[in-house]
This record gives structure tokens, C-alpha cells and sequence, in this order.
């Protein structure tokens, strides 16, 4: 009984620490768009961030509860089942975060649950119409359904704002559209609190199961959702800089109103799938989101580049950190001496990866918009092109008014060159 209530507690203690790794791998999902154009200074948009994360850890259950009795049959389960699940899906987090990909930590935990489920107690022990319903359908869709709503949203929004006609309306209006990305902002916050918070929490339920302190298809208790709440809190403080430069500026050059939109299309489609206990990833959707904006404006550029390297890591990560936890699992069965030998395993792997991050080092001074490596349109962007909407009367107007003129006689200009007024 000893051993198990000190695993119980080693599993717990690793929980929260993935859920401070989710928080700082996550922390552009809601701020990348936000510090790229200019609406909050980086270390203030972490700082919200961070408390709206812990708000919206205690709005809902219904993630933590599809975690903790729909992915895996908590009959016969192992708490060191638990424990190798959670190995893999930090050490997956951690490589991520070193190359700056914004990869799915909801992904990462469950392929590390499905990879030791499947080791310790064969295919039988996971549910797989769960996982099909409320893991990988919410997979594919998130980011097509979120990203959808951002170009749509972009392009109305820029319809709208042809209309401005002077400069006193274009900087209120630019205003008026940096405020609304905070205001966004903070719901993508919320939402990510209440959608990546919980996972943590499922994965702390299940081990109480697990170890016998609670019955099967028991909620989170208040002491799990407080702990949940305040470690991805911290990690989201932290920021993961790494990733914000990537979501911020690597993907596409933002205005205000396209991080806007690409902010309220992400929270509408995180809110509603927590509410309905879909486990998405909050990344996925969030990137998404940012494609969409950036497809949705005239002229705009989407990174195909840097977009194929994202598209990559999500297809990993669901089969790498299951390998990963299925090898961990694999050494906690051996016994005692196996589970320690994970838990070094863990710490060394942790730690090398964070020496090699300090070779390179990415601060809050190093997320703000270079304009990035110039890339020419693709075959999507194109085609986006083809049929973007006609330029308004205003904007219309405004080309008829361009003429061209000869330079003036006596002037230093450049005869071939004519002046422009």
C-alpha cells in the first residue's frame, strides 16, 4: 500500500508537470496573433494569458471526464500505466517546443495514454469508438472548421473596412480592432483553460481511480482542478517564445483585423467543443485559424513552408508519443527498479533538451514580426486569389484619383521618372 500511495504521487506530481509544459507550448494559441501586431507587449500578453488559463480551468468537467472514463477502460488499469503515458507526452512536448513547432499537446497525451494502454493491457483496454468520435474527427475538423471562420471572417471584416474614407476613421478603426484582439485574446485564454486544463485534470482523476481513492466515473475533486489550474497558469507565464515566433510571424504576416478574426473564429470553435466534450486541440484550431487569416486578405501570404513542418508534427505526434509511452510502460511493468528507471530517463531527456535550447535562446525581445523569409504564393494562395472579392467604391475611388504626371521643368528628378500625386 506504501509503494502504490508513493507511485500515486509521482504520477500526480508528473501530471502537473505536463500540464506546466502544455501551458508554455500553448501560449501562442492565444497570444502569438496578439504580440505579432503590436496590441500587447509580450510579457503583458503572457501575464493575462496566464490568469484567464486559471479562470477557466474551474468552467467545465466535461473534457476531464471523457479523459478519465471514455479513452481507456479503467478496469484492471495500472497507475504506472498513467505514469508512462505522461513520459511520453511531455518528452514529446519538450522536443516540439525546441524546433519551435506548434504540435498538439492534447495529441501527445493521448497517443502516450493509448501507446501504454495498449502495452500493459492490449488493444482491448481503449475505447475506440471514443477515440475516433472525440479524438480524431475533432482533429481533422478543428483546424478546416476554424480556419474557414477566419477567412470568412477576414474577408467581411476588410469589406467593411473599405469604407473608411479618412485617416482620422483608419486610426480609430485600427484601434478599435487592436482592442478586439485582446478582448479575443483573453476568450482564447479562457478557452484553452477550460479545454487543456481539464485533460490534465481527466489524467489525475484516472490515476485516483487507478490507486483506489476514487470511483470509477468520479469528477475531478476541487484540490485536482485548483493544482490544474495553477500549474498551466505558471508554465503560460513562462511563454513559450520559441512557439509564439512561429504562430506570430512564421506562418503569415498579421494585420489587426485578421488577428481578430483568426482569435474569435479559434475561441467560438474551442468553447463550443469543450462544451460538448470534444477533447480538440486548442493548437490545431488556433493554427487553423491563423492560415485562414492570412488567406483571407488580399495579397496575403501563407508560409507553405513552415505550414508542411506544422502538418508533419501533428501526423507524428499522436504515433510517436505512443511509442514513447509504450517503451516506458514496458520498463514500469519490469517492477520498481523499471519506473525509476523511466523517471530518470525522463529527467535526463528533460534536461538535455533544455541544454540545447540554451545554445539558441528566443526571448520575449525576439518574437515581434521581421516580415520573415519572402515566399512566393502557392497553389492554395493562388487560388484564394482568384477569387477574392472586387475592391470597394471607396478603394475604387481612391485608385481614380492616382494620376500621372510629368516632373516640373528645372527640377533635379529624373526625367525618365515621372511624379506621382
Amino acid at each position: 500500500m506504501e509503494h502504490i500511495t508513493l507511485l500515486l504521487a509521482i504520477v500526480i506530481v508528473t501530471a502537473l508537470v505536463f500540464d506546466f509544459t502544455n501551458g508554455f507550448h500553448d501560449t501562442a494559441n492565444a497570444m502569438a496573433t496578439t504580440i505579432s501586431t503590436g496590441a500587447l507587449r509580450p510579457k503583458t500578453a503572457v501575464a493575462m494569458s496566464a490568469v484567464l488559463n486559471l479562470v477557466g480551468a474551474f468552467l467545465s468537467v466535461e473534457v476531464a471526464k471523457t479523459i478519465s472514463g471514455g479513452i481507456i477502460n479503467e478496469d484492471g488499469l495500472r497507475t504506472e500505466v498513467i505514469f508512462a503515458a505522461l513520459v511520453g507526452a511531455i518528452l514529446w512536448n519538450l522536443l516540439t517546443w525546441l524546433v519551435g513547432l506548434p504540435s498538439s499537446s492534447s495529441h501527445a497525451l493521448f497517443g502516450g495514454l493509448i501507446g501504454a494502454a495498449v502495452m500493459s493491457a492490449g488493444w482491448s483496454s481503449v475505447n475506440g469508438g471514443t477515440v475516433v468520435t472525440k479524438v480524431l474527427l475533432p482533429a481533422v475538423a478543428a483546424p478546416v472548421v476554424a480556419g474557414l471562420a477566419a477567412l470568412l471572417a477576414t474577408r467581411l471584416t476588410y469589406r467593411i473596412g473599405g469604407k473608411i474614407r479618412n485617416d482620422a476613421q483608419e486610426k480609430a478603426t485600427a484601434k478599435g480592432y487592436r482592442a478586439g484582439q485582446i478582448a479575443s485574446a483573453g476568450l482564447v485564454s479562457l478557452a484553452h483553460g477550460t479545454n487543456d486544463a481539464q485533460k490534465t485534470m481527466g489524467i489525475i482523476t484516472l490515476a485516483l481511480v487507478t490507486g483506489g481513492v476514487l470511483h470509477p466515473g468520479s469528477n475531478p475533486p476541487v484540490w485536482v482542478i485548483v493544482c490544474a489550474g495553477t500549474a498551466i497558469a505558471l508554465g503560460t507565464y513562462l511563454g513559450g517564445w520559441r512557439i509564439i515566433r512561429t504562430m506570430g510571424s512564421g506562418l503569415t504576416d498579421l494585420k489587426p483585423p485578421q488577428g481578430f478574426a483568426a482569435q474569435t473564429s479559434a475561441a467560438t470553435v474551442i468553447l463550443a467543443s469543450s462544451h460538448l466534450g470534444f477533447s480538440l486541440s486548442t493548437t490545431q484550431s488556433c493554427s487553423g485559424a491563423v492560415m485562414g487569416a492570412g488567406l483571407g486578405r488580399q495579397g496575403g501570404v501563407v508560409r507553405w513552408s513552415t505550414a508542411t513542418r506544422m502538418f508533419v508534427a501533428w501526423g507524428l505526434t499522436l504515433p510517436a508519443a505512443g511509442l514513447v509511452g509504450a517503451g516506458a510502460e514496458l520498463l514500469t511493468k519490469q517492477g520498481t527498479w523499471g519506473v525509476v528507471v523511466v523517471a530518470a530517463l525522463l529527467v535526463v531527456g528533460s534536461g538535455a533538451i533544455w541544454v540545447v535550447s540554451r545554445r539558441k535562446p528566443v526571448g520575449h525581445g525576439d518574437v515581434a514580426p521581421t516580415g520573415g523569409d519572402a515566399e512566393s504564393a502557392g497553389v492554395v494562395t493562388t487560388a484564394i486569389a482568384a477569387v477574392s472579392p472586387p475592391p470597394t467604391a471607396a478603394q475604387a475611388a481612391a485608385q481614380d484619383l492616382k494620376t500621372t504626371i510629368p516632373a516640373p521643368a528645372g527640377t533635379t528628378q529624373d526625367p525618365a521618372r515621372p511624379a506621382t500625386v
